[in-house]
């Protein structure tokens, strides 16, 4: 079964992060951060990241903006932080894009590539309903979502995510969080 992580960067230290991607055997880290050259991004922002893991780890980078919200959805989404006005448009945008075949590309391409966000967990955050949508739409795909120590211990804002982090059928998309510590599997 074709493996597929996520992570957030944020309340990461560097160290930290590069620890889970190692661990998972993560061999490819794909961007999928709409605004990835900020100076606020630290040791995250795209050309510094990219040139870190591939020199530094031997670990792939893309930066995959057709997998990223739009600007005018992403601005609208933090000016409110109205999570169930955003999931419906941000699902919809990802069924008129070419998604399915950029996904299939990246799993074909990859054995363990890993999406890149900022948010410190997936709850509510793109990179998960992303995750979600390729497990939906091509077979046999796993989720895990590594979680720093720090994102590990904190309360999950959503109760469905963690509901359906537990199922492992073969019919339905799994997904797994997996921090240093503790996992929900």
């Amino acid at each position: 079964m074709p493996n597929l992580y996520t992570i957030g960067f944020t309340q990461l230290p560097l160290a930290e992060f590069i620890g889970l991607l190692r661990g998972a055997d993560v061999d490819a880290v794909v961007d999928i951060r709409l605004r990835n050259t900020s100076q606020l991004a630290g040791w995250a922002k795209r050309d510094d990241l990219g040139l870190l893991l591939r020199e530094g780890f031997g670990i792939a980078y893309e930066h995959v903006p057709l997998f990223a919200p739009t600007d005018e959805l992403l601005d609208r989404y933090h000016a409110d932080r109205d999570w169930d006005a955003y999931v419906p448009v941000y699902r919809a945008l990802l069924a008129a894009r070419p998604i399915l075949e950029l996904g299939r590309d990246l799993l074909n391409r990859y054995h363990a590539p890993c999406l890149l966000c900022s948010e410190p967990t997936p709850d509510r955050c793109h990179r998960r309903l992303l995750a979600e949508y390729l497990a939906e739409h091509l077979h046999g795909v796993v989720v895990t979502h590594l979680l720093g120590e720090r994102a590990a211990k904190q309360p999950t804002k959503n109760k469905e995510q963690r509901t359906k982090n537990k199922v492992s059928t073969d019919d339905r998309p799994r997904t797994t969080d997996h921090g240093p510590r503790t996992t929900d599997t």
